[in-house]
């Protein structure tokens, strides 16, 4: 085996999502009309009473949105709301509208469901799209902070990946999502399906925003060549029709790696792959070694079985994190078919999503905190797969 050489090269650092600088504050409702709002969905009553948007109730209609004509991408905003213990509301952020008129994406949760005990209010729910991403089952604190029938203040710090919200001024949902970028804020009024003894009613006042900006993907593979990446030895990568293919047969004992040239320390990156055989994986933090599995560092599980999605430390603790874990949802992935991942590294917080569902979760690792990102040929076995639209989350 020829000597490895390893390459010095500088390290990328993407801003930390959480350290953006704030801005001025905007009013969103200007206390007298709804200038710059406009509704989406169903036909409840929006009016404007006491310097408040008041959403009101009507039966057999969908959810109902009052939604910001402007789009916001990174944020801080801020709003006080009272509502009604018989109605579950909330305020979209980073939200679209598809062909049909549905409206989807981020919810700050309003449940003011006492008879139920939950009251996970500023926790976050995907509308239209996943549902819970971030309840508040784990956090009494923020549950406790809920005043039933009284005026309620949220503030929810939406940067890169990161969605954060505070009830009251308690922490309460602390989310790493990076689904969606940028989109309208939505004050909605839940439908009531045929209930006739309402309206209920729900209102919000003080309504402002600091606008950060908004981050965008970032190509790290430019879909011609693999210009900014470099073969480690073992199978054979190359690219045809924007994706990268490797290949490798079994008689290959090495584990060949496609390394990036660069080395990234905070990020969040995103990728689709296809498995067509084999045990491949997604690198990062990872350094090259002298020996048959080329790097050390960790690995997001990238195979033909249902371990996809775990995490893996080469040269280290082995498995860290099974996505059969018993507090893992069931993801939604099919070996052989195209598949999405993301994977957001910040300090000792990783965090792997599959298909959009959330895989594996570290919190304050003490591991390794930097490094190159790599694809991997797993040797020994029969590999074929592919990956494209690899970026990263960046700034703007």
């Amino acid at each position: 085996m020829k000597k490895l050489q390893i390459i010095t090269i500088f390290i990328l650092v993407i801003p930390a999502i959480c350290g953006a600088a704030e801005g001025n504050w905007i009013s969103l409702f200007d206390g007298k009309s709804l200038k710059g709002w406009t509704q989406k969905g169903g036909k409840a009553k929006y009016s404007v009473q006491d310097n408040c948007v008041v959403g009101r109730t009507i039966p057999n209609t969908p959810n109902s949105f009052l939604c910001t004509e402007k789009t916001y991408g990174d944020f801080v905003l801020e709003y006080e709301f009272k509502v009604d213990p018989r109605l579950n509301s909330g305020v979209q952020i980073r939200s679209q509208e598809n062909t049909k008129g549905r409206v989807y994406g981020y919810q700050v949760e309003i449940d003011p469901d006492t008879k139920r005990n939950r009251m996970w209010t500023a926790g976050i729910y995907d509308e239209g799209r996943r549902g819970w991403l971030n309840d508040l089952s784990k956090n009494e604190a923020a549950r406790k902070a809920f005043k039933p029938n009284e005026w309620n203040k949220i503030k929810v710090r939406a940067v890169g990946d990161s969605i954060k919200t505070w009830l009251n001024d308690v922490p309460a949902a602390d989310l790493v999502d990076s689904m969606t970028q940028s989109g309208f804020i939505g004050l909605q009024v839940h439908g009531i399906g045929n209930k006739a003894d309402g309206p209920y009613e729900v209102r919000w006042k003080n309504i402002r925003i600091q606008d950060l900006g908004v981050h965008h993907w970032k190509p790290i593979f430019n879909g011609k060549n693999l210009e900014g990446w470099r073969a480690l030895p073992g199978g054979t990568w190359t690219v045809k029709d924007e994706t990268i293919l490797g290949k490798s047969p079994k008689e290959e004992k090495r584990h060949g790696i496609l390394l990036t040239e660069k080395q990234f320390k905070d990020f969040t990156v995103k990728a689709n792959f296809r498995v067509n055989s084999g045990d491949s994986g997604f690198y990062f933090r990872c350094d090259p070694v002298k020996g048959g599995v080329s790097v050390h560092g960790f690995q997001v599980e990238v195979d033909y079985s249902q371990e996809t999605g775990g995490l893996y430390e080469t040269g280290g603790r082995g498995w860290v994190v099974k996505p059969s874990d018993a507090e893992i949802p069931k993801k939604k992935y099919k070996p052989g078919e195209w598949t999405d991942l993301s994977l957001s590294a910040h300090e000792g917080r990783v965090v792997v999503h599959i298909n959009g569902q959330k895989t594996a979760e570290l919190i304050n690792d003490k591991g390794r905190s930097s490094g190159h990102i790599g694809l991997q040929l797993h040797g020994g076995d029969t590999m074929d797969v592919e990956f494209k639209n690899i970026s990263i989350l960046s700034p703007k």
